[in-house]
């Protein structure tokens, strides 16, 4: 029975392929002005230039101030996720009423908007914000070259009112790009 117990952490990290070896991270990068944008996994081989491209910052490609405006209550400063998963959100203040606003980049936009249609959510197509743009009920998504961006928003009102509060949002956030 013990080897059994002990066998069975074993075989789920082999089955699930942990090695205790982290894979590199991907990063979202931006080329320098007057170039296409685009989202790169760095390679061990090559490093990019520091003057050829620099880490986007979520929070400063949707401030506070836009964040605010989405949601139409204050929300709490931004809170910036790590570089290998970049993002950025604003939280409303916990006396209520409850608000969010979020910004996703790179991989994980691309895969939240991939499981949105896997689960059959309904898209609308939305003009103005990069090279092709989806809206869902609480969420735009957006692809501008080869980055994606999501940015989603909770409140618990009518989301008819926030329809075309979002694409615009999204149409200054493309622009920023």
């Amino acid at each position: 029975m013990r080897r059994t117990l002990a066998a069975v952490p074993l075989l789920l990290a082999v089955a699930t392929g942990c090695s205790g070896q982290a894979a590199p991270a991907p990063t979202v990068t931006v080329t320098a002005p007057g170039s296409p944008h685009r989202t790169t996994t760095p390679s061990q081989d090559a490093e990019p230039s520091a003057a050829a491209t620099t880490t986007v910052k979520a929070c400063e490609l949707l401030p506070k101030k836009d964040a605010e405006t989405l949601a139409t209550v204050p929300l709490e400063d931004g809170v910036e996720s790590p570089p290998s998963s970049p993002g950025c959100r604003y939280t409303g203040p916990t006396s209520g009423p409850v608000a969010q606003v979020e910004i996703y980049l790179g991989d994980g936009a691309k895969k939240i908007y991939d499981i949105d249609r896997t689960l059959d959510h309904t898209f609308t197509p939305v003009t103005g914000a990069g090279e092709e743009a989806y809206q869902e009920e609480d969420a735009v998504f957006f692809r501008k070259a080869t980055t994606w961006v999501a940015i989603r928003l909770v409140r618990l009102n009518d989301p008819e009112a926030n329809r075309e509060p979002l694409a615009d949002l999204a149409r200054k956030v493309a622009a920023r790009l």
